[in-house]
């Protein structure tokens, strides 16, 4: 490949991986936007839905591709976003007017209950978990999409996967953002994120409004646990540690509480990432990337999208 096809190459890897680190990120995002809350639990929710759509090829292989593709799309989300939710409901809830460390600790008490649930998951006795003979190792995903090149003879590899990405993320984020913008719902949001007191006296329902967000943002990330998983072909139960790290350095580079800023920061850090694999060693990775947002935020605390605010103390 000359130097031009291998730098469209990353372009493409880049661009794919970040928009399923910026669906990841609008979870994030969305919810400190609403509460303030950092829910560091969201990769490892992340996690058990690429483990629920597992679950799921494995109930469903009988039936065909195309089926089975669409049934992933509407019930990982729905599972992810229903348990987002419970545990808003379950736990968050009551501690919305506590100090902030005790959401947090009780966001990472949270993420270490949903990773070791994928431990006890991938143990499971089914031909997809491998008979549960090691819960621990990694799981291949059967590679329901097409890996051949959609370009033809092309050295640049642009396959079905690829185009998976763009057609579901695309409209998706598009979505969102109009319904964040354009709805009674998504205003109501906006009214809570601005001033939940406020909110409140106009009648709004604040603890349900934040409710719908958890259950947004949960959707969101098993939208993005499908699109990960057909796309890589590989789960294991600590991925949302890393996952998770990725989404919040994108939300944080971009602006968190941004939506735009969440998709912004996760393009980039998929980018930083591709280029990084290809022209740098691999162990460099993380610097690069790490650099980048301490780059940014020298010059730009709030995030490149983040609008810049006052603090009362």
């Amino acid at each position: 490949m000359s130097g031009g096809e291998v730098f469209l190459q990353q372009l493409i890897i880049g661009l794919s991986n970040g928009m399923i680190i910026a669906l990841i990120a609008l979870g994030y995002t969305m919810v400190y936007g609403i509460i303030e809350l950092i829910n560091f639990a969201h990769g490892d929710l992340f996690m058990l839905g690429c483990f629920c759509a597992l679950t799921l090829v494995g109930l469903l292989g009988s039936l065909p591709v195309a089926v089975v593709f669409v049934l992933l799309l509407v019930l990982a989300p729905l599972f992810c976003g229903g348990l987002n939710w419970l545990v808003d409901r379950l736990a968050y809830r009551h501690l919305r007017e506590s100090t902030r460390l005790a959401p947090l600790v009780s966001a990472i008490g949270v993420s270490f209950v949903f990773m070791n649930n994928g431990l006890l998951w991938g143990g499971l006795p089914m031909d997809v978990f491998g008979m549960g003979q090691a819960a621990a190792a990694p799981k291949d995903f059967p590679s329901l999409v097409s890996n051949a090149n959609l370009l033809g003879n092309s050295e640049v590899l642009f396959t079905a996967k690829d185009l998976m990405v763009l057609t579901i993320t695309l409209p998706l984020m598009i979505a969102l953002t109009w319904f964040v913008k354009r709805t009674r719902a998504g205003i109501a949001m906006r009214a809570v994120a601005q001033d939940r007191l406020a909110a409140r006296l106009m009648g709004i329902p604040v603890d349900r409004v934040i409710g719908q967000t958890f259950l947004i943002g949960g959707g969101l990330a098993g939208v993005a646990s499908v699109i990960f998983a057909l796309y890589n072909n590989t789960i294991y139960f600590q991925m949302g540690y890393r996952a998770g790290i990725d989404a919040f350095t994108a939300a944080v580079l971009g602006g968190i509480g941004s939506l735009p800023g969440a998709v912004l920061g996760g393009l980039i850090i998929g980018l930083a990432r591709a280029f990084s694999d290809q022209y740098l060693e691999t162990q460099w990775t993380n610097v690069l990337v790490f650099a980048v947002l301490i780059l940014v935020l020298v010059f730009r605390p709030s995030g490149l999208l983040g609008a810049k605010q006052k603090e009362k103390v």
